[in-house]
């Protein structure tokens, strides 16, 4: 859903209006709220950021984030998952995880929800990687296949059980088939 101010807002204006559930991003300068995520899209969320934080949090190379606000380059997105190197992780003077991301995710993860607009979720992602993300995948359930978006803008699509999924260099220890992907949604 797209809510246009009867003033146009500017992006520090968004920021302090009160959060939305489910989450309003600021795109090019209109709010647009997510849909409320569903159950294959929870499920998908939940198992994939998990496994993620499995594989690369204990050796702090990375974390993985569920519906985190990144604010960059002129927007206010909240991806999916939101994965950040350990040493990008923004933190506060007393050295724990920051409220406020305003950086680019270094992996951005999205999730297509029934009725989602596909085009908008690409723009995103398209986004993000011209502002240092190094990788974007969008997951579409129903179909059962991943989109992965390189960093030079190249797109290659999975959809075979035995495909593995190619993640950025620094998360090369997490491995994951498109099988197992969706397995999830028949556990």
């Amino acid at each position: 859903m797209v809510q246009t101010p009867a003033k146009p807002l500017t992006l520090d204006e968004f920021l302090k209006l009160p959060e939305t559930k489910p989450a309003s991003e600021f795109i090019d300068g209109q709010i647009i709220q997510k849909p409320m995520p569903q159950g294959k899209h929870s499920t998908v969320q939940l198992d994939l950021g998990t496994d993620i934080n499995q594989a690369l949090k204990p050796a702090h190379i990375a974390r993985a984030y569920s519906e985190l606000r990144c604010t960059f380059g002129g927007r206010s997105i909240v991806p999916d998952i939101a994965v950040f190197t350990w040493e990008r992780i923004p933190r506060d003077q007393n050295g724990k995880v920051s409220n406020t991301f305003a950086i680019a995710p270094d992996w951005m993860i999205e999730i297509l929800s029934p009725d989602q607009s596909q085009t908008k979720v690409i723009r995103n992602i398209l986004h993000s990687l011209a502002h240092s993300t190094q990788m974007g995948w969008l997951i579409d359930p129903e179909e059962e296949l991943v989109f992965v978006y390189f960093g030079d803008h190249t797109i290659a699509v999975y959809e075979q059980p035995s495909d593995r999924l190619p993640v950025p260099p620094f998360a090369e220890s997490f491995s994951l088939t498109v099988g197992k992907l969706f397995s999830w949604l028949t556990e």
